[in-house]
Protein backbone atom coordinates (compact mmCIF):
# COMPACT_ATOMS: atom_id res chain seq x y z
CA UNK A 1 0.00 0.00 0.00
CA UNK A 2 1.70 3.35 -1.35
CA UNK A 3 1.36 6.12 0.81
CA UNK A 4 -0.22 8.42 -1.75
CA UNK A 5 -2.98 5.65 -1.06
CA UNK A 6 -2.93 6.14 2.56
CA UNK A 7 -3.49 9.67 2.06
CA UNK A 8 -6.25 9.54 -0.53
CA UNK A 9 -7.93 7.19 1.93
CA UNK A 10 -6.94 9.09 5.40
CA UNK A 11 -8.81 12.21 3.50
CA UNK A 12 -11.98 10.13 2.21
CA UNK A 13 -12.60 8.41 5.77
CA UNK A 14 -11.85 11.80 7.70
CA UNK A 15 -14.59 13.67 5.32
CA UNK A 16 -17.05 11.22 5.99
CA UNK A 17 -16.50 11.43 9.69
CA UNK A 18 -16.90 15.26 9.35
CA UNK A 19 -19.90 16.15 11.26
CA UNK A 20 -23.26 17.39 9.37
CA UNK A 21 -24.22 20.75 9.91
CA UNK A 22 -27.02 21.07 12.75
CA UNK A 23 -30.07 22.79 11.87
CA UNK A 24 -32.93 23.68 14.71
CA UNK A 25 -36.15 25.74 14.11
CA UNK A 26 -35.70 28.42 17.03
CA UNK A 27 -39.91 29.51 16.34
CA UNK A 28 -41.46 32.86 15.72
CA UNK A 29 -38.90 32.70 11.95
CA UNK A 30 -36.59 32.13 13.23
CA UNK A 31 -33.86 29.12 12.19
CA UNK A 32 -30.75 28.00 13.39
CA UNK A 33 -27.47 26.76 11.40
CA UNK A 34 -24.16 25.08 12.88
CA UNK A 35 -21.48 25.02 10.10
CA UNK A 36 -18.69 22.90 11.35
CA UNK A 37 -16.49 23.85 7.82
CA UNK A 38 -16.98 26.57 5.21
CA UNK A 39 -17.99 26.82 2.21
CA UNK A 40 -19.35 23.31 2.20
CA UNK A 41 -21.61 23.57 5.61
CA UNK A 42 -23.01 27.10 4.27
CA UNK A 43 -26.81 26.80 4.02
CA UNK A 44 -28.24 25.31 0.19
CA UNK A 45 -28.98 28.23 -2.07
CA UNK A 46 -32.49 26.95 -2.33
CA UNK A 47 -32.96 26.95 1.66
CA UNK A 48 -35.52 30.37 1.69
CA UNK A 49 -34.23 33.24 3.32
CA UNK A 50 -36.69 35.41 3.65
CA UNK A 51 -36.73 34.87 7.37
CA UNK A 52 -33.78 35.00 10.23
CA UNK A 53 -31.21 32.83 10.75
CA UNK A 54 -28.72 32.18 13.10
CA UNK A 55 -25.70 31.30 11.52
CA UNK A 56 -23.33 29.14 14.00
CA UNK A 57 -19.58 29.73 12.67
CA UNK A 58 -18.22 29.16 16.08
CA UNK A 59 -15.32 26.74 15.55
CA UNK A 60 -16.20 26.69 11.93
CA UNK A 61 -12.64 26.16 9.82
CA UNK A 62 -12.65 28.12 6.38
CA UNK A 63 -9.65 29.02 4.07
CA UNK A 64 -9.75 32.85 2.00
CA UNK A 65 -11.73 31.35 -0.81
CA UNK A 66 -13.98 30.05 2.00
CA UNK A 67 -13.96 33.57 3.24
CA UNK A 68 -14.96 34.60 -0.25
CA UNK A 69 -17.88 32.26 -0.31
CA UNK A 70 -19.15 33.30 3.21
CA UNK A 71 -19.00 37.39 2.29
CA UNK A 72 -21.04 36.58 -1.00
CA UNK A 73 -23.26 34.21 1.40
CA UNK A 74 -24.21 37.15 3.65
CA UNK A 75 -24.55 39.47 1.36
CA UNK A 76 -26.99 37.74 -0.61
CA UNK A 77 -28.80 36.23 2.33
CA UNK A 78 -28.48 39.01 5.37
CA UNK A 79 -31.47 42.05 5.49
CA UNK A 80 -32.61 44.37 7.63
CA UNK A 81 -35.82 42.48 7.38
CA UNK A 82 -34.35 38.88 7.30
CA UNK A 83 -31.45 39.18 9.72
CA UNK A 84 -28.28 36.73 9.97
CA UNK A 85 -27.16 36.73 13.05
CA UNK A 86 -23.34 35.19 12.97
CA UNK A 87 -22.00 33.32 15.96
CA UNK A 88 -18.34 33.29 16.54
CA UNK A 89 -15.68 32.69 18.94
CA UNK A 90 -11.41 32.52 19.18
CA UNK A 91 -11.83 29.44 17.82
CA UNK A 92 -13.76 30.02 14.61
CA UNK A 93 -11.03 30.22 11.36
CA UNK A 94 -9.16 33.81 11.09
CA UNK A 95 -9.80 33.83 7.42
CA UNK A 96 -13.93 33.81 8.23
CA UNK A 97 -13.24 36.49 11.60
CA UNK A 98 -10.96 38.78 9.17
CA UNK A 99 -14.14 38.53 6.50
CA UNK A 100 -16.46 39.45 8.93
CA UNK A 101 -14.13 42.60 10.02
CA UNK A 102 -14.79 44.10 7.07
CA UNK A 103 -18.40 44.52 7.26
CA UNK A 104 -19.02 44.81 3.50
CA UNK A 105 -22.39 42.99 3.96
CA UNK A 106 -23.48 45.51 7.31
CA UNK A 107 -27.31 45.47 6.36
CA UNK A 108 -28.98 42.71 8.56
CA UNK A 109 -25.92 41.04 9.93
CA UNK A 110 -25.49 41.23 13.20
CA UNK A 111 -22.17 39.28 14.83
CA UNK A 112 -22.24 38.19 18.16
CA UNK A 113 -18.75 36.06 20.34
CA UNK A 114 -17.74 35.64 23.62
CA UNK A 115 -14.96 39.24 24.28
CA UNK A 116 -12.13 38.22 23.21
CA UNK A 117 -8.48 40.72 22.38
CA UNK A 118 -7.88 40.90 18.72
CA UNK A 119 -11.67 40.82 17.51
CA UNK A 120 -14.24 43.07 18.02
CA UNK A 121 -18.15 41.77 17.14
CA UNK A 122 -21.24 43.56 17.21
CA UNK A 123 -21.89 42.21 20.27
CA UNK A 124 -19.15 40.79 23.15
CA UNK A 125 -20.59 38.79 26.09
CA UNK A 126 -18.99 38.32 28.96
CA UNK A 127 -18.40 34.48 28.76
CA UNK A 128 -15.02 32.55 29.38
CA UNK A 129 -13.98 30.80 26.60
CA UNK A 130 -14.77 26.96 28.43
CA UNK A 131 -17.99 27.95 29.06
CA UNK A 132 -19.04 28.65 25.60
CA UNK A 133 -17.21 25.82 24.18
CA UNK A 134 -18.87 23.56 26.50
CA UNK A 135 -22.13 25.10 26.03
CA UNK A 136 -21.12 24.60 21.84
CA UNK A 137 -20.44 20.78 22.55
CA UNK A 138 -23.75 19.76 24.35
CA UNK A 139 -25.72 20.82 21.64
CA UNK A 140 -22.93 18.71 19.51
CA UNK A 141 -23.39 15.76 22.14
CA UNK A 142 -27.39 15.90 22.03
CA UNK A 143 -28.33 17.84 24.82
CA UNK A 144 -31.47 19.49 24.07
CA UNK A 145 -31.37 23.40 22.77
CA UNK A 146 -34.27 24.13 25.24
CA UNK A 147 -31.95 23.19 28.27
CA UNK A 148 -29.19 25.27 26.62
CA UNK A 149 -31.73 28.39 26.14
CA UNK A 150 -33.85 28.60 28.98
CA UNK A 151 -32.91 28.59 32.74
CA UNK A 152 -34.74 25.80 34.62
CA UNK A 153 -37.51 27.09 36.82
CA UNK A 154 -37.28 26.23 40.52
CA UNK A 155 -40.95 25.61 40.99
CA UNK A 156 -42.56 25.46 44.97
CA UNK A 157 -43.15 21.78 45.90
CA UNK A 158 -47.33 21.08 46.10
CA UNK A 159 -46.97 17.08 46.89
CA UNK A 160 -50.01 15.80 48.04
CA UNK A 161 -47.85 15.43 51.67
CA UNK A 162 -47.39 19.06 51.62
CA UNK A 163 -51.40 19.77 50.43
CA UNK A 164 -52.62 17.66 53.37
CA UNK A 165 -50.45 19.72 55.64
CA UNK A 166 -51.94 23.02 54.54
CA UNK A 167 -55.46 21.66 54.56
CA UNK A 168 -55.36 19.49 58.37
CA UNK A 169 -51.60 20.41 59.73
CA UNK A 170 -53.40 18.37 62.93
CA UNK A 171 -53.90 15.01 61.23
CA UNK A 172 -51.59 15.34 58.23
CA UNK A 173 -49.13 12.41 58.07
CA UNK A 174 -45.56 12.30 59.45
CA UNK A 175 -43.06 13.32 56.90
CA UNK A 176 -39.69 12.10 57.53
CA UNK A 177 -37.60 15.17 58.40
CA UNK A 178 -34.51 16.08 56.09
CA UNK A 179 -31.38 14.97 57.89
CA UNK A 180 -29.35 18.22 58.94
CA UNK A 181 -25.98 19.08 57.14
CA UNK A 182 -23.13 17.91 59.72
CA UNK A 183 -22.94 21.47 60.57
CA UNK A 184 -26.16 23.14 60.98
CA UNK A 185 -24.59 26.75 60.69
CA UNK A 186 -23.28 26.53 57.56
CA UNK A 187 -24.96 27.16 54.92
CA UNK A 188 -25.82 23.95 52.17
CA UNK A 189 -23.79 24.06 49.44
CA UNK A 190 -25.22 25.59 46.26
CA UNK A 191 -24.84 22.75 42.87
CA UNK A 192 -23.60 24.09 39.49
CA UNK A 193 -25.22 26.47 37.85
CA UNK A 194 -26.83 24.95 34.64
CA UNK A 195 -24.91 24.79 31.47
CA UNK A 196 -26.44 27.67 28.90
CA UNK A 197 -25.31 28.85 25.53
CA UNK A 198 -25.15 32.69 26.75
CA UNK A 199 -23.96 33.41 22.80
CA UNK A 200 -26.97 31.45 20.83
CA UNK A 201 -29.29 33.05 23.52
CA UNK A 202 -28.63 36.93 23.05
CA UNK A 203 -29.34 36.19 19.26
CA UNK A 204 -32.42 34.75 20.34
CA UNK A 205 -33.35 37.55 22.79
CA UNK A 206 -32.30 39.83 20.03
CA UNK A 207 -34.78 38.43 17.69
CA UNK A 208 -37.11 38.45 20.03
CA UNK A 209 -36.56 42.44 20.68
CA UNK A 210 -37.07 42.85 17.14
CA UNK A 211 -40.08 41.34 16.55
CA UNK A 212 -41.49 43.07 19.57
CA UNK A 213 -40.38 46.27 17.94
CA UNK A 214 -41.80 45.60 14.69
CA UNK A 215 -38.38 46.07 12.87
CA UNK A 216 -38.71 42.79 10.97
Amino acid sequence: MTKSFVSVFLVLFLSVLRAAPLTHDLGQGLRYHRAHALPADLPSPDTPHASALVLDLRTATGDIAAATALSAWLKFHSAPRAPVFVLVNSATSSALLAALCRREHSAGLVVLAPAAPGFTPDIALAVPPETDRNAYDALEAGTPLDALLNSPVDKPRNDEAKLARDRQPDRAPAVPETPPPADPSAPPVPGPPPLLDAVLQRAVHLHRTLLALKKI
